[in-house]
């Protein structure tokens, strides 16, 4: 509990992860609010059904709030009805803040009467867009902390939040994003893409990195390296060089 975990891809697609924490928190009964700012609920709902969870199911029950990026910004851009009352938690693509995106995260999470989820966790998938869509690097970098101290902080709960990465990159805005999170992060989950390439039974490699001098001054990082593979239902981790393709 109230614990900030930031999932970081390079040269790869890291979604696997935000599957994966979604289902793993929906089964543990846990209320979760949902950014999803890169597909479609349809899209998560298929991928959620094939790991054992209904979305719809979850959503209907009150336990997953689920924010639709791409349809609320079309709406917004392009003179969609508002509901009176709710403005549209995008409102940072007329306005210069994240105010209106964090109250949603804050409201949606919000302990309410005859509630019995374990606990509330904020999921975003995925933060690189907000910096697409025109929001300011130091925007971005306040709502995440506004949302670490309400979430983690005041409701003991936790923030997973996937961003894009490339070291080679010239996006500035970007990488000084990444950078700041990653030394605020109590868990980083860092997925790569194969220096040498493509290769069948390998998919990538996942650092994971536990920030044990966020704690404790003297202490050192705790560092794993597995290498991984993609499956229809689940992920195989294993040791550097014990892949199918060597053994």
């Amino acid at each position: 509990q109230g614990k900030f975990t930031l999932l970081r891809d390079t040269r790869t697609d890291g979604s696997f992860l935000v599957h994966h924490f979604l289902s793993f928190y929906l089964r543990a009964g846990c209320k979760v609010c949902f950014v999803a700012l890169l597909q479609s609920f349809s899209h998560y709902n298929i991928v959620a059904q094939k790991l054992g969870v209904n979305l719809a199911a979850a959503k209907k029950q009150g336990q997953l709030i689920f924010l639709e990026g791409l349809k609320s910004c079309l709406d917004l851009l392009f003179g969609g009805e508002e509901q009176p009352g709710q403005p549209s938690p995008l409102q940072f693509l007329s306005t210069s803040d994240l105010r209106a995106l964090f109250d949603f995260v804050r409201v949606s999470l919000a302990p309410a009467d005859g509630d019995s989820w374990k606990g509330p966790v904020l999921l975003v998938d995925d933060l690189s867009v907000l910096l697409s869509l025109g929001a300011a690097p130091v925007a971005v970098l306040d709502f995440i902390h506004y949302c670490r101290v309400s979430v983690c902080c005041q409701l003991k709960g936790n923030v997973v939040v996937l961003v894009h990465s490339n070291e080679d990159s010239e996006d500035e805005e970007n990488e000084l994003v990444v950078n700041s999170l990653c030394h605020h992060s109590d868990l980083i989950l860092w997925a790569e893409g194969l220096a040498t390439g493509f290769c069948k039974d390998v998919h990538g490699q996942i650092k994971i990195i536990k920030r044990l001098s966020l704690r404790q001054a003297a202490a050192q990082d705790l560092v794993q390296i597995y290498q991984y593979k993609i499956q229809d239902r689940n992920v195989t981790f294993f040791a550097r060089g014990l892949s199918a393709a060597v053994l």
